[in-house]
């Protein structure tokens, strides 16, 4: 067993390093879920799920006039 762990010892510290970043990414989207704040980039205009936005009735800027 303690051979086999230090055979794969880069895949397994890789793999730790991974499954740590894919769990503080999903611990960040939950408390801003909670926080009400969205991922939204705020361009309604090319969004397909526009009419289930709760921000559908309010004008949004284009951020993106340059």
């Amino acid at each position: 067993m303690i051979s086999w762990m230090v055979a794969n010892a880069g895949t397994i510290v890789i793999t730790l390093i991974l499954a740590l970043a894919v769990a503080g990414i999903i611990v960040f989207l939950i408390k801003e879920k909670k926080q009400g704040k969205s991922s939204c980039g705020g361009n309604c205009a090319h969004c397909k799920m526009c009419s289930g936005c709760k921000n559908a009735g309010e004008q949004v800027p284009n951020k993106n006039l340059s």
